[in-house]
């Protein structure tokens, strides 16, 4: 579904926003989501992040941001805003609010499918009590368009959003009741990753937002663009639609599958974890293995519950750990197996016995001596079986390279 073909003309005017040359820095640490400090020479600043999601994927330690310069020191002294974070040596734009400009630039150039030929009447047009990001008209109709910025992709696979969005969920239902009014709808997902082949809702993270999307898919056109940045941040071809795998969508959308626990414990402590016995953990970070054929949501928020009566092993480290964190692995295959022998590849030490009394793993809990989402490897571990996999899904093997 490409917007060109070899016989189109590049884009000759290419998106340039910044008017100043961008600094490349070396990436530190993020204190707040709207804060980083980054290194330049040696030297630690601080910067804006215009962007709350939680970039995990992005964000990891001596990745390179890209800074530039604000005209106005704020008052917390963030002298720069970072707008970009290089991966795989290409830029990826962070700066949410360059979105609707890119978007803009595209539709009055002609390159948004469906669009060719459509002007914008007004931007931030509200209707009713909503506020969308286009108002545009094409042959004597008009659209509503609202513009999502995409940052959260694997090697072809792009999902959007990368933390749950009561916004986003509500913009769509916005949209579909207006489309049942005569109203066109349409959502543009811009994906920041040249690459991108297929885009799904991340129904790992937001499965509320999952459902909606799939429900309003008749009334509510989707339009997933990846486009590519230069290292200068000018907007660089092709700007192509991606594919929405929708019969994946269906099949792996489901309240089950696996989940990582992230545990932390801020010293070496001994505990009594049940038929176990005593168990010596030393200090650090622990992800442990689980797995639900049904009700995932409902395990992982018990989990998450320090006080309750103990059932299973992680039971009685959760209540002794300073905190603990979920990521579920929603799918349609149990994983769990799979899943703890990857894990043990990159950890730093296991727990013998623990939570694999009933199979045939050694463990299914890790340690780690930093967070593991600061680990490029652990990373690229969810990377895989939140993303990648479902590539190989589509191709009929869903083995780990």
């Amino acid at each position: 579904m490409e917007t060109m073909n070899r016989d189109d003309p590049p884009i000759t005017d290419p998106f340039s926003p910044w008017g100043t040359e961008p600094i490349r820095s070396v990436f530190l640490r993020r204190p707040n989501r709207f804060v980083v400090e980054c290194a330049i020479d040696g030297q630690t600043v601080t910067a804006h992040l215009p962007n709350p999601g939680r970039l995990w994927e992005l964000l990891l330690p001596e990745s390179t941001v890209i800074l530039i310069p604000r005209k106005t020191i704020s008052p917390g002294g963030l002298g720069y805003s970072a707008v970009a974070v290089e991966r795989d040596g290409l830029p990826v734009l962070l700066h949410t609010q360059m979105a609707n400009r890119v978007v803009r630039f595209l539709i009055e150039a002609g390159r948004v499918p469906g669009l060719e030929g459509a002007g914008i009447v007004k931007a931030e047009a509200t209707v009713g009590h909503s506020r969308f990001d286009f108002r545009l008209r094409k042959g004597g109709r008009d659209i509503l368009c609202e513009v999502k910025s995409c940052t959260l992709f694997g090697k072809s696979f792009a999902m959007f959003p990368d933390a749950v969005t009561e916004r986003g969920k509500r913009h769509l239902l916005e949209l579909a009741e207006l489309a049942g009014q005569g109203l066109s709808c349409l959502v543009i997902y811009l994906i920041h990753w040249p690459h991108a082949r297929y885009f799904l809702p991340d129904f790992h993270t937001d499965p509320e937002f999952s459902r909606v999307f799939a429900d309003v898919r008749d009334r509510v056109r989707f339009c997933p663009l990846a486009v590519g940045w230069s290292r200068d941040l000018t907007l660089a071809d092709p700007v192509r639609e991606v594919e929405i795998p929708w019969f994946l969508l269906s099949q792996e959308d489901q309240n089950r599958g696996n989940y990582l626990l992230i545990l932390h414990l801020a010293g070496d402590l001994s505990v009594a974890v049940g038929a176990l016995g005593t168990v010596r953990f030393r200090k650090g970070y622990y992800v442990y293995v689980g797995s639900a054929k049904r009700n995932l949501s409902q395990r992982v928020n018990r989990h998450l519950r320090r006080r309750k009566r103990p059932f299973w092993h992680i039971d009685y480290l959760r209540e002794q750990a300073g905190s603990c964190s979920a990521i579920p692995i929603r799918s349609s295959a149990n994983l769990e197996h799979e899943l703890a022998g990857r894990l043990g590849a990159i950890a730093a030490w296991q727990v013998p016995g623990f939570g694999s009394s009933d199979c045939s793993c050694q463990t299914h809990l890790f340690g780690f001596e930093d967070h593991p989402l600061e680990n490029r490897k652990f990373i690229g571990f969810l990377q895989h079986y939140r993303m990648d996999r479902l590539e190989t899904l589509l191709n009929g093997d869903a083995c780990m390279d």
